[in-house]
């Protein structure tokens, strides 16, 4: 396992401290969040953990907690949530992210709206000074009249680079609600709140990958230890 790795993991299994038995608990999309999400089977079927009901964040972490024996809460109940560990693609000083590389954006955000505590697992690569300086910005939009969603972002960035995210072999990727992806190199965001809501506005734009003001901890692993920082 490479340094990475294990960061990654260390910062996982310290959120997992956070989770108590009774818990309904929202389980994290990629790689930082499986972590997560294998040690809470781990705890319950150790017996350390006790009725623990998960709220999973995509598809694929849904049949990952299934194969560990992770009970899951109805789909069309999902929530109220009592805390969430998932990852991020990049974190600011504000405790702000942009989320999304992993194409489960928008069930992370109804995941996270609806959860008292949103626990963020990373490695301290995943730091920066401003959204966007690192990492691209993804906007799930429906496929009827996507050339007019990536338009419509263009003109609110003029800088920006907007691309479609293929999936393997080239065709567009589709989410798991059936939606396409556009991925927005932005560059630094200076204004994230009023691109939001910019973005939120338009039809067919069903979710972006800003995720303002919902992390409350942030358990990040790196060369000089693990720092849990809490938003006040």
């Amino acid at each position: 396992m490479s340094e990475r790795e294990r960061n990654k993991q260390q910062a996982a299994e310290r959120a997992v401290e956070l989770v108590a038995s009774g818990m309904v608990v929202g389980l994290g999309t990629g790689g930082t969040a499986t972590y997560a999400t294998r040690r809470i089977g781990a705890l319950l079927r150790g017996g350390e953990l006790r009725d623990i009901v998960g709220v999973p964040t995509s598809g694929a972490t849904g049949a990952e907690a299934r194969r560990l024996g992770i009970p899951l809460l109805d789909e069309a109940h999902a929530g109220p949530v009592d805390i969430t560990i998932d990852g991020a693609d990049e974190i600011d000083p504000a405790m702000d992210l942009i989320k999304g590389g992993g194409g489960a954006l928008l069930r992370e955000k109804i995941v996270a709206q609806g959860s008292r505590r949103v626990v963020i697992v990373a490695d301290e690569t995943k730091l920066s000074p401003v959204l966007g300086t690192r990492r691209m910005l993804p906007v799930e939009v429906v496929p009827f009249g996507w050339r007019s969603q990536m338009e419509y972002v263009q003109k609110l960035v003029p800088n920006a680079r907007v691309s479609l995210r293929a999936a393997p072999g080239g065709a567009p990727f589709v989410t798991d609600h059936g939606n396409f992806i556009l991925d927005c190199t932005i560059g630094p965001i200076e204004q994230p709140q009023k691109l939001a809501a910019e973005l939120q506005a338009r039809a067919g734009v069903v979710a972006h990958g800003l995720f303002l003001g919902l992390a409350t901890d942030v358990i990040v692993a790196g060369r000089s230890g693990v720092d849990h920082r809490m938003r006040r």
